[in-house]
């Protein structure tokens, strides 16, 4: 345990000490908080010319939570960055050196930037919302409406698990601009094209950015045929992600540094 306690704070000095990866996160927080409330702001100036099918299904939380796709990307970012900055300036082999136990390792990286990823996240989530609802004024949700808690922690959770699957995939591949070339068309192209085909759409609603983001769903859309709720949802995200982090570490215990 106190190697385990040591190697955490070795993992901390390293996350605080380079700036791209605290500046990612604070892109993330910014960019989610002011997308998530210009929309709503648009959305409450529209929201009497929408059909009136759309105004009875309308989520007013998640509608708040509208910037956190590009909030997504800088968390895939800082996700990528945390692993693979070490691969970049070979810094790897000290690190290797001075904790062998590569499981160790590879648990004390992920767990510090996942919890501080979960900490932001969960801060902008709430903040996010708060400041998307007052800008909806009286088309509003409130924090204690069924389902609304939920989502706002769901918010946080989904961040950080965005964060922890790169993460994995970086381990995989240790290279950033394989990963980030990797992930950034999977989310942002094909799982878009993926959920808007009808001919795929089966195949789409189960893919990690997909299927997680309905934690963030209070209302269900009408029609949504969705064989799954908001934690089914959020269950197949972590799937995913675990499944990545054991390749990951496979292969970070096979593999020289």
């Amino acid at each position: 345990m106190a190697v385990v306690g040591q190697v955490l704070r070795s993992e901390w000095t390293k996350i605080r000490s380079v700036r791209s990866t605290v500046w990612t996160l604070g892109t993330a927080a910014v960019v989610t908080l002011v997308t998530g409330v210009l929309i709503c702001t648009l959305v409450r100036k529209d929201f009497d010319s929408m059909p009136e099918q759309r105004q009875l299904s309308f989520d007013a939380t998640n509608i708040s939570f509208a910037g956190m796709g590009l909030g997504q990307l800088a968390m895939i970012v800082f996700g990528v960055l945390v692993v693979s900055n070490e691969y970049s300036t070979g810094m790897i082999r000290s690190s290797l050196a001075a904790v062998p136990q590569r499981g160790v390792f590879l648990f004390c990286k992920l767990a510090v930037a996942t919890a501080l990823v979960f900490v932001v996240g969960l801060a902008t989530s709430f903040a996010t919302f708060f400041a998307g609802q007052t800008a909806l004024g009286e088309h509003r949700a409130h924090l204690g409406d069924p389902g609304v808690l939920r989502a706002v922690i769901g918010g946080g959770l989904y961040m950080a698990m965005m964060a922890l699957f790169s993460m994995a995939v970086a381990t995989m591949l240790r290279s950033p601009m394989l990963s980030l070339g990797i992930l950034m068309p999977f989310f942002f192209l094909v799982s878009s094209i993926l959920g808007n085909v009808s001919a795929t759409q089966k195949v789409g609603r189960y893919l990690p950015d997909q299927a997680g983001s309905r934690i963030m769903q209070v209302v269900t859309p009408v029609n949504d045929a969705t064989p799954y709720g908001p934690w089914g949802g959020f269950a197949i995200m972590v799937g995913w992600t675990v499944a990545a982090l054991v390749v990951g570490y496979v292969l970070l215990n096979r593999r020289d540094a």
